[in-house]
């Protein structure tokens, strides 16, 4: 398997595990990270060797979201849609996948962590919907996924404030499988791929399946996402809100009226 190497992917004793693998930047994605994560999912789901996935990040930080301190990387429609193709991926394969989030998740990058089964968290990382402080809307089916697991208000409040949730506060809310102290989240993690790697994988397909189809309508929301944030990507307000953030600033996304002179 040919991958960007900031995608790392290792298959032993049933169990496949993705590393997303550029720590430097809490590994924040562009498009071709992105492609290459749902490449390896698409391939990882045709191996009827693996019983269980574990998708994580190295270092201090699960994902960051987009990668907007690299002035070189552009975030675009084909982000956008590469972000589509890592949920589509993840949540149509056949085995259960485990999020195992051992830092921030952020924007996209808590989009990519909640299309997992079961989204495992150490209390000490932070997520949050960060899409509104650069003037975007949620995507990577963010939309769908956080009010399947939260409702609709709850999801507004973390959409349009773009606030910090602790894990402990997610899990209450029930938009994670469960939160563990930091040093019990490589045991706690691997009693879950003891667990889920034991189970039937006919069964545990057609599970989740059944559940993904009854709770979620991808198609459809990943369109309504593309569609509207192919819209703010062009705005003055987006390049207005990634300026605000190299330069850590608060964004000016409105300027206030010139007061006339007499």
């Amino acid at each position: 398997m040919t991958l960007d190497p900031r995608i790392l992917v290792e298959v032993d004793d049933h169990v496949a595990r993705i590393t997303l693998n550029a720590p430097r930047s809490l590994n924040a994605v562009d498009a071709v990270m992105l492609d290459a994560l749902a490449d390896a999912v698409i391939e990882i789901a045709s191996n009827d060797e693996v019983r269980v996935v574990v998708l994580t990040g190295a270092g201090r930080g699960f994902c960051s979201g987009a990668n907007l301190l690299d002035s070189s990387v552009t975030i675009d429609d084909a982000t956008v849609q590469a972000a589509g193709r890592v949920i589509r991926a993840l949540t149509e394969m056949g085995q259960p996948v485990i999020s195992k989030v051992g830092g921030v998740a952020a924007g996209v990058g808590l989009s990519i962590a909640l299309a997992g089964d079961y989204v495992v968290v150490a209390e000490s990382a932070p997520l949050t919907l960060a899409f509104s402080k650069i003037s975007l809307m949620p995507d990577g089916g963010a939309t769908q996924l956080v009010a399947a697991s939260v409702g609709r208000s709850r999801a507004l409040r973390l959409a349009l404030t773009g606030d910090r949730i602790s894990a402990v506060e997610a899990e209450r809310a029930g938009l994670i499988a469960e939160a563990v102290p930091d040093d019990r989240l490589d045991a706690r993690t691997e009693e879950l791929i003891q667990h889920m790697a034991a189970l039937g994988t006919r069964a545990t397909a057609l599970t989740k399946r059944a559940i993904n189809c009854a709770a979620l309508d991808l198609d459809n929301t990943l369109a309504r996402e593309e569609a509207g944030q192919s819209e703010l990507l062009q705005s003055p307000e987006f390049a207005e809100g990634v300026a605000a953030f190299r330069e850590k600033r608060s964004p000016r996304f409105h300027q206030p009226p010139k007061t006339q002179e007499f």
